[in-house]
């Protein structure tokens, strides 16, 4: 198991809920909904956090709750958040930023031409026998 996500602790090796950072946890969340900024509503929630932890910390997907750990957020909130997320990247154009680059096939058809030459030196053959090799483009 990893790190301990905020909001709880392990008691007797169970993950158990810690009510004070849990408040903290769901005030991000009733913040960021409110129309704060992702900076602005962990301040608010008295955590000190930067946007990308803030955003990093509302995507954690056991604060819906998992085999070990309790829920702390509802599903509703969780999703409404991510859907804020995102109506938020594509308002401030960041959501088509990244186009991929096209994949090149590559050649995937080849012929050797007809065999006129036989050499005594198997590299000179080798080397014939390369040069006759044509790629078609499909």
């Amino acid at each position: 198991m990893g790190h301990t996500p905020y909001g709880y602790r392990i008691e007797d090796g169970k993950a158990v809920i810690d009510e004070a950072a849990a408040a903290q946890v769901r005030e991000l969340y009733k913040n960021y909904l409110s129309g704060l900024s992702l900076t602005n509503a962990a301040k608010e929630a008295g955590l000190d956090l930067l946007h990308s932890g803030a955003k990093r910390m509302m995507r954690n997907m056991h604060y819906l709750g998992d085999d070990f750990y309790p829920a702390i957020i509802d599903k509703e909130s969780f999703d409404a958040v991510e859907i804020e997320l995102n109506k938020r990247s594509t308002k401030l154009g960041r959501n088509d930023r990244y186009n991929a680059p096209k994949a090149k096939s590559p050649s995937t058809a080849f012929r050797l031409c007809d065999i006129t030459e036989n050499y005594e030196n198997p590299i000179r053959q080798a080397e014939y026998l390369y040069s006759l090799i044509e790629s078609e483009v499909i």
